[in-house]
């Protein structure tokens, strides 16, 4: 799992093509509930629009169980797929888009009409910030009391964190970690521990 692009800020594109508005929004989603919210916020704030179409591509870049399209009424295939379309060659993830036509009474053609929402989405895409995505994993971790500043040193070194730790005769801690680095993260475990403090996945 490589590290990739996600949105680091929400943008808003907005363009008229023979009298109908097409407004572009792109906003960060991470996994599929955060881009059905995000994709809900956008219609209630265009309520008399003609049409939301939207795509999104919740997960990492290349993670096909969390894409979702959808043309909301324009003909198949005009919309939520050139939308997807933009998205995945733009290799960002975590990522949502809806387009917003306001119909102005001209047809456009279903050529038309792809070009329109693509370029919508490209255009939001060349003005979109980003920032660096490092995938991470879970892991359990058993130390002693007299480890945990150790171990919540290093996880400042590697860019992990602590989820979750149960305190009792020694710490149980959930560690969220760079999946990257899990092999350099405990091979420094083992080397600072004498071989005592191992890292088991969470399953």
């Amino acid at each position: 799992m490589e590290a990739y692009q996600v949105p680091s800020e929400a943008v808003t594109f907005e363009e008229e093509i023979k009298k109908s508005r097409f407004i572009t929004y792109l906003a960060p989603a991470s996994g599929v509930d955060m881009a059905k919210l995000f994709i809900q916020q956008v219609k209630d704030q265009h309520p008399t629009a003609r049409h939301h179409c939207w795509a999104f591509v919740a997960g990492a870049p290349h993670d096909s169980q969390q894409l979702g399209f959808s043309d909301d009424g324009e003909p198949s295939g005009t919309a939520g797929k050139p939308m997807l379309a933009q998205l995945m060659g733009s290799g960002v993830g975590e990522i949502a888009t809806v387009v917003v036509r306001y119909y102005g009474g001209i047809l456009l053609g279903t050529g038309g009409l792809v070009k329109a929402y693509g370029n919508g989405v490209q255009q939001a895409l060349k003005i979109l910030p980003t920032r660096t995505q490092v995938p991470q994993s879970e892991y359990q971790l058993v130390c002693d009391y007299p480890q945990l500043s150790m171990v919540e040193k290093l996880l400042q070194q590697v860019g992990g964190s602590i989820v979750r730790a149960d305190y009792g005769a020694n710490i149980q801690l959930v560690l969220s970690l760079p999946s990257l680095h899990i092999e350099q993260i405990t091979g420094k475990l083992r080397d600072v521990s004498r071989g005592t403090l191992l890292l088991s996945p969470v399953e």
